[in-house]
């Protein structure tokens, strides 16, 4: 069936949405058919001028309040992109829409319990109708995910093999978690608070693969010594949900990685006595604590965005000894400036890049690999390099 647009960015007028929509009107005229959505025409407007997107740019009313705005949204455009979240709060009724219209969907979810009832809700809905379901497609979990992929495929081509085990180590990062992924978090744990079977869900490195439980996993709670890295790391924030991505992607691709797959993410802290205090130091932070963070909706300037940065290694730890690296770096901060691109560029590969994908409930590695990498090295200002 012909649709009207290619994507449609639904939270245009969101801090977040707004950056996208910006790297969205930098690409050449016409060649993309695009529209702005969100519940204000005259905050769309406004945001249309100020990012000096075309006057003519289609503007879209939708509101997660209500269905029908959602499914008269979804049934217009190939792509639907969304940056309305909490998406347990905010989400459910367009991903039902989109399951059910056969659109494909890009989100920045980073909250695994609702993710897990998406995919048992609507899995089997979108694989009948085509829809290419796909979460966290911000530095939750691309750059993490594609950056196991990266590994892998050079260990099969080194080794013969995939590695069966891959530290994630976060070795430099500037650059703050956005509004939305704090709000996303105080949601689960409210949520979690309400409903304490939720905790098993979010702690299960595998809630993300239904009807597989894979091998212990590292906890990466506490701080400790790597001693392939021979430094001292501490617990990242992200790995929750960035762990269980990487776990479904292999899940999805088969097991291509092996049923035995061991994966763990930690931030790299320093050396010596001076690492271990860092390390320690880092476990005992809460970036998402009190109310200094930036709100949804609010977010740094853009000299602050184009100052960020991020730096992570993925170590490969094979058999017979021997170790592989792959490295992913990012040109802007991973909260916004980095994310906005990401996703924006997931949207369109999803919609142009992988025309023979079935439909379901996937994750960025699994659906679009390297097609997504490539275009993420040549648009998005990321490396990937492996060996």
């Amino acid at each position: 069936m012909a649709r009207d647009f290619d994507l449609i960015v639904y939270g245009a007028t969101g801090f977040t949405g707004r950056l996208v929509a910006e790297y969205l009107s930098t690409y050449p005229t016409g060649s993309i058919r695009w529209a702005m959505a969100g519940r204000s025409r005259a905050k769309l407007a406004e945001i249309r001028d100020l990012i000096g997107a075309p006057p003519d740019l289609p503007l879209m009313i939708a509101d997660a309040d209500r269905p029908e705005t959602l499914r008269a949204l979804v049934e217009r455009t190939t792509v639907v992109l969304t940056t309305v979240g909490p998406y347990q709060l905010y989400g459910s009724a367009l991903v039902a829409a989109c399951a059910a219209a056969g659109t494909h969907y890009v989100d920045l979810c980073g909250e695994p319990a609702w993710m897990r009832e998406m995919i048992d809700a609507h899995e089997a809905e979108a694989k009948r109708t085509g829809a290419r379901i796909v979460f966290s497609c911000g530095f939750d979990s691309i750059p993490f995910d594609l950056g196991v992929l990266t590994l892998q495929e050079a260990a099969a081509s080194i080794f013969g093999r995939p590695a069966p085990r891959v530290k994630g180590r976060v070795r430099k990062m500037q650059g703050g978690f956005s509004g939305g992924t704090a709000a996303s978090l105080k949601a689960t744990l409210a949520a979690a608070a309400r409903q304490p079977s939720l905790v098993k869900l979010l702690t299960n490195p595998f809630a993300l693969t239904p009807d597989f439980s894979g091998p212990s996993q590292p906890a990466g709670i506490v701080p400790g010594f790597d001693d392939t890295l021979n430094a001292w790391v501490a617990p990242f924030v992200m790995a929750p949900i960035n762990t269980k991505n990487v776990h479904r992607t292999n899940h999805l691709l088969n097991h291509a990685w092996g049923t035995d797959f061991v994966y763990d993410e930690m931030m790299v802290a320093g050396l010596g006595d001076v690492g271990r205090a860092a390390a320690e130091a880092i476990s005992k932070l809460n970036p998402f604590a009190g109310d200094k963070g930036p709100k949804p909706g609010e977010g740094p300037s853009k000299a602050e965005r184009d100052a960020g940065f991020y730096d992570l290694l993925f170590v490969g730890l094979m058999p017979g000894g021997e170790r592989i690296d792959a490295v992913v770096t990012g040109d802007r901060d991973p909260g916004y400036g980095s994310t906005s691109k990401m996703i924006a560029e997931a949207a369109l590969c999803v919609g142009q890049d992988v025309p023979d994908a079935a439909g379901g409930v996937w994750t960025p590695g699994a659906l679009m690999g390297g097609p997504l990498r490539d275009r993420l090295k040549a648009k998005a200002g990321l490396t990937f390099t492996a060996g």
